[in-house]
């Protein structure tokens, strides 16, 4: 039996670099500051519910796998200690995961990556609104293809390079659909509920239509972690 660690994530602005600053603008712009505060708060205490977690975690030989990470080795230890450097909580329990013994595994095709990287980039380099647009239409056309294209890919990776009787770590944003596509083998581990982080990121953007269910959503994402075991589909 493999077993494997599902951790659903928020990605923050430290995570998205140049992209990041865009998106909190526009959240602010669109949202109003208060409710931005209250977000960023919300998605800190969320990570910080995950640091407390992995303070405690059995690092010793697990494999972490995690989504946009392109290379491994050296090269990919100095692309987490880069982004821990720069803030990214996702990045620091990593690099504290690799200090007590972990593995550090290719996740993502290149080729992949690139593509998408760019679309956004274009969106939020474009001046004029109507360019914003146009580059915004141009990527949702292919969005959902190219996320199932890199799930497919993630899911591979973790299918051929974890071994019997090992354990790996899945860090991926909540919206990706990896696990469908794992061996069935693999023993999937929640260690926040998928459906809860989706629903708050999905309802926060309306925070006048949604305001009790954003605040349990809320609640529940900086609460400590408690594992949501799943079964293997191999064994029902």
């Amino acid at each position: 039996m493999r077993k494997l660690y599902y951790v659903p994530i928020i990605h923050t602005r430290a995570d998205l670099g140049v992209i990041g600053g865009e998106a909190a603008r526009r959240g602010v712009e669109r949202l109003g500051e208060d409710v931005w505060t209250k977000h960023v708060e919300t998605v800190s205490g969320f990570w910080h519910a995950l640091e407390d977690y992995f303070s405690a975690f059995d690092a010793a030989g697990v494999r972490i796998y995690q989504d946009g990470m392109m290379t491994d080795r050296e090269m990919g230890e100095r692309i987490v200690k880069e982004g821990a450097e720069k803030g990214s909580k996702n990045f620091m329990i990593i690099l504290g995961l690799l200090k007590k013994g972990a593995v550090l595994m290719k996740s993502e095709d290149f080729a992949l990556l690139r593509k998408e990287y760019t679309l956004l980039l274009e969106i939020s380099k474009a001046a004029r609104p109507v360019k914003k647009l146009l580059s915004y239409l141009k990527y949702r056309l292919i969005k959902n293809r190219l996320l199932k294209k890199r799930d497919c890919y993630i899911a591979g990776m973790i299918n051929d390079t974890l071994k019997d009787q090992e354990t790996g770590v899945l860090f991926v944003g909540a919206y990706h659909g990896v696990r469908p596509n794992l061996a069935g083998d693999i023993q999937v581990t929640e260690l926040k509920d998928i459906k809860k982080v989706r629903d708050y990121q999905s309802k926060f953007i309306h925070p006048e239509r949604h305001k009790d269910e954003i605040a349990a959503l809320s609640r529940y994402l900086v609460s400590p972690v408690e594992t949501i075991p799943l079964k293997s589909r191999e064994t029902g």
